[in-house]
């Protein structure tokens, strides 16, 4: 395989690269977790999520039904280790994406030992769990990809975007424990992993939407919430600008790098950010406005509107600015973006129209246009 590969034979490579595999998910019930496990149902992979039930009502994972009747779906905390090792004993996942965690900044602040030991210590529990089982059963797990957070970094507010090689950090309880998550990671992958077979990588994204996220403390979802009951949707942080990304952005860039730690390249055992174009790094208002734009121009027939938007400047702290410079993932992955910031919020306020106006679920609709970007 060539170093870089080409738009054109990435969808090709995909396909080819995750077909019958045995495919581990950790946090498959979650936003990004149930999108995965759907884009890898349709590439033909044999799915095993490990998660909690889901948190939210609706979910997406929930309302995907029969699109996911396939997974093998194993309802358990990562914190308990010995389960995740006879999980890993019992289904001999090939590959094993870890989306388990708790993501909401703000939550964090309220549970900040809960956060720690879901993002660090679970990410701890199941590397241990992998080690224990390579080290009886070698050569059979070949690639785990942890995903952190593009909030790992030791912010400095700066104007361009950081780089996998600048310094971690984070002020606020969920952003440092996504970064000691990567440290820990870094220090698995070198003391216990590097003559391995089993390759270790972190992957890095930005803000992403989607349809079928309903988590608190997120923009798009507390619009829609709003929308759906007719109240005014209250914005944290008007001014503050974020790296927005439509989900099955990043999600492409794990399965790229997932195809390549298969293949046993051990230069990409390592750490990406899967980041979007700085044109789509704008603010929290900006996005909020587009969406109450899209919202307006298809109303629902039950009246449905984005409504007024209460700004609030938030009271704890949350970073002002934060960019991703994805240079490494587009030169050895030929991976980037292919749907901006407008096209996903537009995709994604569509996704929740359809969803409460038709009860219809345009996932799968939205992984084959994306794929059609990539082919």
């Amino acid at each position: 395989m060539s170093d870089t590969l080409k738009d054109k034979d990435n969808m090709a490579v995909l396909a080819a690269g995750y077909r019958g595999k045995r495919v581990l998910i950790t946090g498959h019930t979650g936003f990004k977790g149930s999108w995965l496990s759907l884009w890898l149902t349709e590439l033909g992979a044999e799915v095993i999520g490990v998660a909690l039930p889901p948190a939210t009502n609706p979910s997406h994972f929930e309302l995907l039904g029969k699109s996911l009747s396939k997974i093998k779906s194993i309802y358990t905390n990562i914190c308990d280790q010995g389960r995740l090792e006879q999980i890993i004993r019992e289904y001999r996942p090939e590959i094993i994406f870890h989306l388990a965690a708790q993501a909401i900044v703000r939550y964090s602040y309220q549970n900040p030992r809960e956060t720690w030991n879901t993002n660090v210590t679970g990410t701890m529990n199941l590397l241990e769990a992998v080690k224990t089982v390579e080290e009886n059963t070698p050569g059979h797990i070949r690639a785990v990809i942890v995903v952190t957070s593009d909030k790992c970094y030791d912010n400095k507010e700066w104007v361009w975007g950081y780089r996998e090689s600048d310094p971690l950090g984070g002020k606020d309880p969920y952003s440092s424990s996504k970064a000691a998550a990567e440290l820990l990671v870094a220090s698995y992958r070198h003391s216990f992993f590097k003559d391995s077979d089993c390759l270790v990588a972190t992957v890095r994204a930005g803000n992403v939407i989607g349809g079928g996220d309903w988590a608190q403390d997120r923009l798009i979802p507390d619009l829609v919430r709003g929308a759906s009951t007719g109240e005014g949707t209250l914005i944290r942080n008007p001014t503050y600008t974020r790296p927005w990304q439509h989900v099955l952005g990043p999600l492409c860039g794990y399965l790229l790098l997932g195809i390549r730690l298969l293949n046993q390249e051990r230069s990409f055992a390592d750490a990406w950010n899967f980041g979007p174009e700085v044109q789509d790094e704008v603010s929290t208002m900006d996005v909020a406005k587009l969406a109450k734009e899209y919202w307006s121009k298809c109303r629902c027939s039950t009246g449905i509107d984005i409504g007024n938007n209460v700004v609030n400047s938030g009271q704890l702290h949350e970073a002002r600015s934060l960019k991703l410079d994805s240079s490494k993932a587009s030169a050895l992955l030929g991976w980037r973006g292919k749907w901006d910031y407008k096209e996903a919020v537009q995709r994604t306020i569509k996704w929740y129209q359809d969803y409460y106006q038709y009860e219809k679920i345009n996932s799968l609709q939205d992984i084959q246009e994306y794929s059609d970007t990539i082919s």
